[in-house]
């Protein structure tokens, strides 16, 4: 199921939920330790885990971007900006596990948009894998099929 695409005002929200049979320490450790962390997202890196902290995202060309902690609640919330957007996670411990939340605030939507969206929808998918030790068969066949579901989407949204 893909992510709920709403307009907010002046932006858009994406919001991604997986319901995940593990504890929220266990997720947070994917989301915050730069081990895990390099398991489903290799360009990311935390630098300083701390609100007014620091993400780095490796560009691959040498040049790296630097992103702001805007919110951290220890095992429960990690926001940082995107660009001009952000990234929010939350983590809801339940009976079953813990449900983890992923929004992503966009001022605006660009032709990258449905790109970036299908690549957050493969991470969660990937986390989820890592966790229940299993894997994806191919990344790259999975975000194809989830990257034209949310070009359509956002043709819809725009």
């Amino acid at each position: 199921m893909i992510a709920n695409l709403k307009k907010a005002d002046d932006h858009y929200v994406a919001r991604f939920e997986r319901q995940l049979k593990h504890s929220a320490s266990e997720i947070w450790s994917f989301l915050t330790e730069n081990e895990k962390l390099a398991l489903w997202f290799t360009e990311l890196r935390v630098e300083d885990l701390r609100e007014g902290g620091l993400i780095k995202f490796d560009m691959q060309d040498g040049a790296f971007e630097e992103m702001t902690i805007t919110a951290l609640q220890h095992e429960s919330v990690l926001e940082f900006t995107w660009a001009e957007d952000s990234v929010r996670f939350e983590l809801y411990p339940n009976s079953a596990g813990c449900l983890l939340v992923l929004n992503e605030t966009i001022r605006t939507l660009t032709p990258h948009t449905p790109r970036d969206l299908a690549g957050w929808h493969v991470c969660l998918d990937v986390i989820r894998q890592l966790l229940d030790g299993t894997t994806l068969a191919s990344r790259k066949a999975e975000w194809n099929v989830w990257y034209e579901q949310y070009r359509e989407a956002i043709s819809k949204l725009g």
